[in-house]
């Protein structure tokens, strides 16, 4: 029926979300690895390809909204749910690790700057 999603086609798009969304949580981990050591250009390297990740898997969650919005039964599955709590979990990630690099960047710059002033 062309006004109905198939569980299969559900789920399908669920776990396409789930391995888009899951790339993504393995690039915050390298910008949290980053982090760490202080690489603030490989940090933005990692959170942009995270940000990729996360458009993908949000254009497909979209569309599927957007499909119900236009009269499709969609039959909403346990496996979609779970997609969509993977992917506000990673979103949740991705913001967390924007605002350790702020604080990192701030500790680094007042790191420099007290190096800087020991020299004098």
């Amino acid at each position: 029926m062309e006004n109905e999603m198939t569980i299969d086609a559900m789920n399908s798009l669920a776990l396409e979300i789930i391995m888009q969304a899951g790339d993504a949580r393995l690039f915050i981990t390298q910008a949290i690895h980053a982090a760490a050591e202080g690489n603030f250009p490989e940090i933005d390297k990692a959170l942009d390809e995270a940000k990729k990740k996360l458009a993908a898997a949000h254009r497909l969650q979209t569309d599927i909204v957007q499909s119900e919005g236009e009269g499709k039964k969609v039959d909403h599955t346990l496996l979609f749910i779970h997609a969509q709590d993977t992917l506000m979990t990673i979103y949740s990630e991705m913001n967390m690790v924007k605002q350790l690099k702020a604080v990192f960047k701030r500790y680094d710059d007042k790191i420099a700057a007290l190096e800087l002033g020991n020299r004098d």
